[in-house]
């Protein structure tokens, strides 16, 4: 054989097997699990369009909007999104109902978002035995960061526990000896939020002079707030979810009661809460945020509402922009949109969850000023800051410094 031919064959050979090896490397690369292709990443997602916490659908439908503007910039590494959302009418059962037929039926990558303590609860174990990333879902329990127990189901908002220890420390400074009384739904989140202000308080938790619960399924709790009353405590803290965070602060405008009243970021809510209950019953309210509000004139021209804004307008007009909600779940999108950026190719379950406890103090836009987000393998609650605020004429101010409700905070 002729020495070029040989050359030729030889030139051809090794041409052939350098792209045998990048297009085993390419393919190699591209891992997926059920729920993504080369094409689409399938996300599913639970939330009380209906029911007693109906207020709460407005995180659904920022999550879409969010999702939705992503697709129309061309989507994630390529991929669109495919975001399938349904409604559980705060109903435990009906949750399992969804879940099943989002991980069974619509075969998703993955759940994000779905709000509720008693409805993640009824869940938990589920996604987990399938190993289905259960992320960022919209409630505070302290059960969400238990990665050893529950490896596949990771938190978003800062802790109801550490939210309620900044309260403690709040009114150890301010109220010294004042009587307290707490209403808090009958339910894990009501429980957690009890327990950090007790344990805020330490040695002197006897401060708490009433405890009173209701439960969501009871139309009113106007009964509740007139029991409390008659215990004359100087604060009254709400652990309530909007709906009835609503009533007893409209409550008490009726009975012309004004005690220093506390209630719970998840009811913090300017368009679906203190408005409703009415601004003049709403004045001095407090509370404690890790979000812009963007009624406040402070973030006016600041870039991360100016998105929020920009957003809505386009995608959701109907939606109240003062609704808190709806920068919750603004903000969750916006966490899972990086969490799947970094994915990239590899776009298995572990890997997404690989990827969500890798974050280190990464900031977005609707969080305010030194609030960040950082996981670990061993850390999944992702927020551990908070600010307080105080309702004043029509809307939230921010006072203090933000703070850490962590027993090792400062």
């Amino acid at each position: 054989m002729p020495m070029l031919t040989r050359r030729r064959l030889a030139t051809a050979f090794l041409g052939f097997a350098v792209a045998a090896t990048t297009g085993s490397a390419a393919l190699a690369q591209k891992q997926y699990d059920t729920g993504a292709t080369d094409t689409e990443i399938k996300i599913g997602n639970i939330v009380p369009y209906s029911g007693p916490a109906s207020a709460y659908g407005s995180v659904g439908k920022a999550m879409a909007a969010l999702f939705k503007k992503v697709n129309d910039e061309g989507g994630i590494n390529g991929r669109k999104i495919s975001f399938i959302s349904y409604d559980d009418a705060y109903s435990p059962p009906k949750t399992v109902e969804q879940a099943r037929k989002l991980v069974e039926s619509d075969e998703v990558l993955l759940v994000v978002g779905t709000l509720g303590t008693a409805p993640n609860t009824a869940i938990q174990k589920y996604l987990n035995s399938k190993k289905v990333p259960q992320l960022f879902v919209a409630t505070g329990a302290t059960k969400w960061n238990e990665p050893k127990t529950f490896p596949w189901t990771m938190g978003w908002l800062p802790s109801y526990q550490s939210e309620a220890r900044i309260y403690a420390k709040y009114l150890t400074k301010e109220k010294p000896g004042a009587k307290v009384a707490v209403l808090y739904q009958n339910d894990d989140m009501g429980k957690d939020y009890l327990k950090g202000l007790k344990d805020g308080f330490g040695a002197d938790a006897s401060r708490i002079v009433v405890e009173e619960s209701y439960e969501v399924s009871e139309p009113t709790i106007d009964s509740h707030v007139v029991k409390i009353k008659a215990a004359n405590p100087d604060v009254l803290v709400l652990y309530t979810t909007p709906k009835f965070g609503a009533q007893a602060i409209k409550k008490l405008g009726e009975m012309n009661w004004k005690p220093l009243t506390i209630v719970s970021n998840v009811s913090a809510s300017t368009a679906a809460v203190m408005k409703p209950a009415g601004v003049e019953n709403s004045q001095g309210v407090i509370s404690a945020t890790y979000a812009k509000d963007v009624s406040d004139p402070q973030w006016a021209g600041d870039a991360g509402i100016k998105a929020f804004d920009d957003l809505l307008a386009k995608y959701l007009p109907e939606m109240n922009r003062i609704d808190s909600s709806a920068m919750t779940g603004y903000n969750i999108a916006t966490t899972m949109v990086e969490v799947l950026r970094r994915c990239g190719d590899n776009l298995t379950r572990e890997n997404v969850m690989k990827q969500a406890q890798s974050l280190k103090q990464f900031a977005q836009g609707g969080l305010l000023p030194g609030v960040t987000l950082t996981t670990s393998a061993t850390d999944y609650m992702p927020i551990e800051q908070l600010q307080l605020m105080q309702f004043k004429g029509e809307r939230w101010q921010l006072f203090g410094e933000v703070l850490s409700g962590e027993v090792s905070g400062n």
